[in-house]
């Protein structure tokens, strides 16, 4: 999408935004910097997400692996982890997080392996707020939640769309977007421009 082509799609979610559901996978979108090269600050997402979803704040949810640290009886949050838990709930989303395993690992220098898998809480959360949404905007490349999307699609005739990065979004996607269970694919890599004119007027 070029910045024309952008600035029209936003303005047509103006009507839907109080009947569209967010949900961002940032364990995801954090990766997207790889291939980006950018990073997306927690502040510009949130007003970005805003063109989207506007009012009632559990509908713009933020889903994230919180670190305590290897030590599974640790109860204090690392600094990074503390800083986007608080961000993302300053900014207005509805922060939902579950602690990060670790887990030994032969192929990490360190022996030890992050891992949270948050798809479940995803998936329940889409179909127990199904009455209060017709649109989902889902911040993730992942293909795990296609049998989900696609029984909401099938069952709820509920519009999907997807913002990912080039080169992260799965094959399970890029499919489903074939298949028309996904309306239309977003790449972030277009928003760049966007993210920085919000981070302007939201100074």
């Amino acid at each position: 999408m070029n910045k024309e082509e952008i600035k029209k799609f936003l303005d047509s979610f103006i009507p839907k935004r109080e009947r569209t559901i967010v949900i961002v996978d940032f364990g995801n979108v954090e990766k997207w910097k790889n291939s980006l090269h950018w990073r997306i600050g927690i502040r510009e997402l949130a007003a970005l997400v805003k063109h989207f979803a506007h009012g009632q704040r559990f509908l713009r949810r933020f889903y994230y692996g919180a670190d305590y640290g290897p030590d599974e009886k640790s109860i204090i949050l690392t600094g990074w982890s503390k800083y986007v838990l608080r961000t993302a709930n300053f900014n207005g989303f509805e922060v939902l997080d579950k602690r990060v395993k670790y887990i030994h690992s032969q192929n990490n220098v360190y022996g030890l392996e992050k891992k949270c898998d948050l798809d479940v809480e995803m998936t329940i959360d889409l179909i127990r707020e199904r009455d209060n949404y017709d649109t989902i905007i889902l911040f993730s490349g992942d293909g795990d939640l296609v049998t989900a999307i696609k029984y909401l699609k099938e069952e709820y005739k509920k519009q999907i769309i997807i913002m990912s990065a080039r080169g992260h979004a799965g094959r399970e996607v890029i499919d489903a977007k074939k298949a028309n269970i996904i309306e239309e694919i977003l790449w972030a890599d277009d928003f760049e421009y966007r993210l920085n004119m919000d981070r302007f007027i939201n100074r």
